[in-house]
C-alpha cells in the first residue's frame, strides 16, 4: 500500500539509461526584485524645475547672443572699410566706455520701475544706434560719426544682470541653487561669446560686412521682447530702496577694480586675435578661434556650478585669478614660439578654463555686498567695470597691434590678468581686518 510522501523525501526513477531524482523539499517563495531607488536629479535639472525658469532663460539667451557679435562685427566692418584696426578698436572702446557710464543709470531705472517697463524701450534706442553705425560705414561718413553712432548703443540693457536678478529673487533662500544658477549664467555668457563671434565672422565674410551688426540688432530686440514678456518671474520693482547706492556700498568698489582688470583680458584678446588671424591670411577663422576660448570657459563654468565650492569666496577669487594669470601666458607663448593659428587656438581653449570660475566667484561677491533692492544696479556696475576694462583692453590691444605686432599684443591680457590678481591679493590680505568684507549680511 503506498505510503504518504514526506516533504523531505526524494524519489528516484530510471528512464531509459537516465537516473531522475525528484526533490519535494519546499522552496522559499522568490522575493520580488527590488527596484532601484530613483536617481536624484542633478543640480541643473533641479534648477530648471523652478516654474518659469526655462521661459525667461530662452528669451534671455536669444538677447544675449548679440553681445558676442557686436564687437567682432564692428571691428571687421570698420577695419575692412577704413583699413585701420586702431580706428576700429577706438570706436568699439568708445562705445563700451559710453555703456560703462549709461548702463548703471539704465539698471537703476530697471530696479525702480521693473524690467519690462525699462528694458524694451532702452533696447529700441540701442538698436537705432546700431542701424546708424551701419549707415555711416556703408555711405563712408566721417570717422567721428562712427564714434557717435556706436556710443548710441550704450542704452543696451544688461540682459545677463537681469537674468541673474531673477534667479536671486527666485532662489533667495537656496544659496547652493543660487551658486548653480550663477554658474549657469556665466556659462551662458561664454556660450554666447563662443557662438557670437563665429556667427558674426560667417555673416560678415559670407554676405556683406554689415550683416553681423544687422543680425545682432534683430536678435537683441526679439530676445528682450520675449524675456520681458515673462512677468511671473520678474523681481518686484523697488521705488525707494532702503540701502545705499551700490557704488558707495562697502565691498563693491574693490570688486569693480577686479572687474576692470579682468575686462582688459577679454577686450585685448578679441582685437589681438582678429589681427593675428588676419596676418595669417585667415580673417574669417578669427571667430572660430575666439570661440574656443569661450568654449573652455563655458565647460569650466558648468563643471564649477555642479560642485559645492570650498573656502571663503575672497580666497577662491584669488585662486581663480592666479590660475587665469598663469594660463593667459599660453597664447603669448603659442604666438611667439610657433606663429601657428592652430596652436594658438588650442592655447586659447586651455586659457579660457579659468575665466568662468573667476567671473562666477566675482558675481557671487557682488550679489553678497549689493544692498537689497538694488541688485540690477549692483550687477550692472560689475558689468560696467568689465566693459570699461574691455574698452581699455581693446584700445591697448589695437595700439600694440598697430605699432608693434599682433604677437606682442598677447602681452596685454597677461598684464591685465596679473593686475586683477594683484588687486584680489589685496582683498584677501586685508579681508579679515577691513570692514568692507564683513559688514553686510549674506542674502
Amino acid at each position: 500500500m503506498p505510503q504518504p510522501t514526506s516533504p523531505d523525501t526524494r524519489l528516484f526513477t530510471v528512464t531509459a539509461d537516465t537516473l531522475v531524482a525528484v526533490d519535494f523539499t519546499p522552496r522559499e517563495p522568490r522575493r520580488p526584485r527590488q527596484s532601484r531607488a530613483p536617481r536624484e536629479p542633478g543640480p541643473y535639472r533641479r534648477l530648471f524645475a523652478v516654474p518659469g525658469a526655462r521661459a525667461f532663460t530662452a528669451g534671455n539667451l536669444l538677447a544675449r547672443l548679440p553681445m558676442g557679435m557686436f564687437g567682432v562685427s564692428a571691428i571687421v566692418m570698420i577695419a575692412g572699410s577704413r583699413g585701420s584696426y586702431a580706428l576700429a578698436g577706438a570706436v568699439t572702446a568708445t562705445g563700451l566706455a559710453a555703456t560703462a557710464v549709461v548702463a548703471p543709470w539704465t539698471a537703476r531705472l530697471v530696479d525702480r520701475h521693473g524690467q519690462a517697463r525699462v528694458a524694451l524701450p532702452a533696447t529700441l534706442f540701442a538698436v537705432l544706434g546700431s542701424l546708424a553705425l551701419v549707415l555711416c560705414v556703408r555711405y563712408d561718413a566721417p570717422d567721428w560719426t562712427l564714434f557717435a553712432a556706436y556710443a548710441a548703443t550704450a542704452t543696451t540693457p544688461n540682459t545677463g544682470g537681469m537674468s541673474r536678478a531673477r534667479w536671486a529673487h527666485l532662489l533667495k533662500d537656496r544659496p547652493d541653487a543660487l551658486h548653480t544658477a550663477n554658474s549657469f549664467e556665466q556659462a551662458a555668457d561664454e556660450l554666447c561669446f563662443m557662438l557670437g563671434p563665429v556667427l558674426a565672422a560667417v555673416l560678415c565674410g559670407t554676405f556683406f560686412p554689415e550683416a553681423g551688426t544687422l543680425t545682432g540688432a534683430v536678435l537683441l530686440l526679439t530676445g528682450v521682447a520675449l524675456f520681458t514678456a515673462q512677468r511671473s518671474t520678474e523681481p518686484p520693482a523697488v521705488r525707494r530702496a532702503a540701502g545705499r547706492a551700490p557704488l558707495r556700498a562697502p565691498g563693491v568698489r574693490p570688486l569693480l577694480l577686479v572687474c576692470l582688470a579682468t575686462g582688459g583680458v577679454f577686450g585685448s584678446l578679441e582685437v589681438v586675435t582678429i589681427a593675428f588671424a588676419d596676418g595669417q591670411g585667415h580673417r574669417t577663422a578669427a571667430g572660430a578661434v575666439l570661440a574656443l576660448q569661450a568654449a573652455g570657459s563655458c565647460v569650466a563654468g558648468l563643471l564649477y556650478g555642479a560642485v559645492r565650492p570650498k573656502g571663503p569666496a575672497p580666497s577662491r577669487l584669488g585662486r581663480c585669478l592666479a590660475a587665469m594669470a598663469a594660463l593667459m601666458t599660453l597664447p603669448l607663448l603659442a604666438a611667439a614660439l610657433t606663429g601657428s593659428l592652430l596652436v594658438l587656438a588650442g592655447a586659447l581653449l586651455v586659457a579660457g578654463m579659468a575665466t568662468a570660475p573667476t567671473m562666477v566667484t566675482t558675481m557671487t561677491l557682488v550679489q553678497r555686498y549689493t544692498p537689497e533692492g538694488r541688485l540690477n544696479e549692483g550687477m550692472t556696475l560689475a558689468v560696467t567695470g568689465l566693459l570699461g576694462g574691455i574698452a581699455c583692453g581693446s584700445a591697448a590691444g589695437g595700439w600694440i597691434v598697430e605699432h608693434v605686432s599682433a604677437t606682442a599684443g598677447y602681452g596685454v591680457p597677461v598684464a591685465a590678468a596679473l593686475t586683477a590678481f594683484a588687486v584680489a591679493g589685496v582683498l584677501v590680505a586685508f579681508g579679515s581686518s577691513n570692514r568692507f568684507m564683513d559688514c553686510r549680511r549674506h542674502h
